[in-house]
């Protein structure tokens, strides 16, 4: 009797590849016919929705993130006689966010090499959407702070953000056409622009709505109680409507199947897999499995050309500079790219000032401008240079344009931070929206698509999250250590003296970026196999390939992979 080799999951977006060649018994040829499906499949409408479902969570990370910027302005209306939120305030609860995303990108990372892509995927945007919420309806009492309870939530949400970006990347990334991978996962990553633009555009809604209530109060310490519930309202308006596009994709999520690549070279066991989706179906916990086929399973799983994960095995890989310098590539990059990318966020209200939307005293406009102003940011500069990206980055590569966007970065703070007072408005404003689209054109979203794409499939989830981490640490340093200098000396007719200086800094850290770049590898166009067989020389291809260089023959099965295995 031939076994089951079926797996659990699918949906319109996400199809089950494995199930399609679950009659073939050799796991081998399985797995070239399943995978060289996903590699060669011409672009559609099946990869729009399934660029959509994974996007959704990286437009809520966004959404979450950047809203907080636009509340915590609110919350110093309500909470504080002065009308403004104190500075070791503010930055505790949007460091919060970071701690608790760094956490979750190992977890996470690790878990979904572990235990599966698919019982993660989901999981992550419920934490999400609780934390969302629960900030939404949080409130102080005479025991606990409003800021002490809102950073105990973000530290819960920032968890479940940081889950999703080794999920999600890896996620696409397995399921993507290797012709178009990069503008697959680039669209994902994109949707950043799009959460931070709708962020923008509910502050500036709910503003206009209660412009009754906040607008007579001339200044912040005139917003009587009326004024208060009308802001206090706004501000959880804006944080719970985080949570409406998380719950619209959260079916997605949870019923993808596990990627082929996954259940072939890691999970091995697909028996017990079958059980398991007998059982759910039938509404039982736990299902019973035939061993002597599992066993049956197990053997032929055996005969798989990839290594099995282990610690071990892990350590033996990277602690080897040929291998290891890959993942210091993209770490070391992601650090040192979030260190500047986070710390200009820190100036925008400066940036604001300069195109006339400063802060006012009335209540009313300081709010509104504030939302304008960040409208008017995010088009101009950060929008543009997701989409750039995308556009351009499968057939430019990712290696160019980190590389080109590093260099260009280097240049524009060198001349931000050595010509800051010589500068006009207008000059600092261009350079500003320059700063931002070579961000996005450039090493923020290829630090993003690399490390989905250049490890072994058994660590890809694990080195994502210790590179997407690595960033983060960056963004903590450069909230906690690296905006307070531009405090220093600060006097009453010069809030940030150290401003140039700062600038300056993140010159030298965008010049380093450069390096790291260097250590990375070219992944366009060449599928997950024939890079693992590039890089680490393990699978199918990466056997053909040593065999080929000591016949020296030509390597043609490596190089023409999707032809062979779809011709098989």
């Amino acid at each position: 009797m031939a076994a089951n080799n079926k797996t659990s999951g699918g949906n319109a977006a996400f199809h089950n590849f494995n199930n399609q060649f679950a009659h073939i018994s050799d796991p081998n040829e399985r797995r070239r016919l399943a995978l060289a499906e996903i590699d060669k499949a011409p672009f559609g409408w099946y990869h729009v929705r399934a660029i959509v479902v994974a996007g959704v969570g990286f437009f809520t990370d966004s959404y979450d993130i950047f809203a907080i910027n636009l509340v915590t302005g609110m919350l110093g209306l309500v909470y504080w006689k002065s009308g403004k939120i104190p500075e070791h305030s503010d930055t505790a609860i949007k460091v919060s966010t970071s701690g608790g995303t760094v956490i979750g990108q190992l977890a996470f990372g690790w878990l979904a090499d572990v235990v599966g892509r698919k019982k993660m995927y989901g999981l992550e945007l419920l934490i999400i959407i609780v934390a969302t919420l629960a900030q939404a309806l949080t409130s102080e009492s005479y025991s606990t702070h409003i800021v002490g309870l809102l950073i105990f939530w973000r530290v819960i949400m920032g968890i479940g953000i940081g889950g999703d970006y080794p999920l999600s990347s890896i996620i696409t990334s397995e399921f993507a056409t290797t012709k178009w991978r990069g503008a697959m996962m680039g669209s994902v990553f994109a949707m950043q622009g799009i959460g931070q633009l709708t962020a923008a555009l509910v502050a500036l809604i709910v503003t206009v709505a209660f412009k009754s209530q906040t607008h007579p109060a001339a200044k912040p310490s005139a917003c009587n109680d009326a004024c208060r519930t009308a802001v206090d309202r706004m501000w959880r308006i804006v944080i719970g409507f985080g949570a409406v596009p998380a719950c619209v994709a959260l079916y997605y999520r949870l019923t993808i199947p596990e990627t082929p690549r996954y259940t072939f070279d890691v999970a091995r066991d697909v028996e017990k897999g079958r059980s398991d989706a007998g059982a759910y179906l039938a509404g039982q916990s736990s299902g019973e499995i035939d061993e002597i086929r599992r066993v049956e399973e197990m053997q032929r799983s055996a005969e798989l050309d990839v290594p099995k994960a282990s610690w071990k095995d892990f350590w033996s890989v990277f602690l080897q500079w040929r291998y290891g310098k890959i993942l210091l590539g993209t770490a070391g990059s992601w650090f040192l790219l979030d260190v500047a990318f986070y710390g200009l966020g820190l100036n925008n209200s400066i940036i604001l000032a300069e195109i006339g939307y400063a802060a006012k005293d009335n209540v009313y406009l300081r709010l509104y401008n504030n939302a304008v102003g960040n409208l008017i940011l995010v088009c101009a500069g950060a929008i543009p240079g997701y989409w750039v990206t995308v556009a351009t980055v499968d057939l430019v590569g990712r290696k160019p344009i980190q590389l080109m966007g590093f260099t260009l970065l280097t240049i524009l703070f060198i001349i931000i931070g050595f010509a800051f007072h010589k500068l006009s408005s207008n000059a600092l404003l261009g350079l500003y929206i320059l700063c931002q689209f070579f961000f996005n054109f450039g090493p923020n979203t290829t630090t993003f698509l690399v490390p989905g794409e250049c490890f072994p499939t058994r660590y890809r989830s694990t080195s994502h999250g210790i590179s997407a981490a690595s960033g983060k640490v960056g963004a903590i340093i450069a909230q906690v250590l690296i905006g307070p200098l531009r405090t220093r000396g600060a006097t009453a007719s010069n809030a940030s003296p150290w401003l140039n200086h700062v600038m300056q800094i993140f010159a030298v850290f965008m010049f380093f970026g450069i390096f790291t770049t260097l250590l990375i590898p070219e992944t366009k166009r060449k599928t997950l196999e024939e890079l693992t067989a590039e890089l680490y020389g393990e699978g199918i291809a990466g056997e053909e390939k040593a065999l080929a260089a000591a016949t020296g023959t030509t390597d043609v099965a490596v190089e023409d992979y999707g032809k062979r295995v779809e011709g098989q």
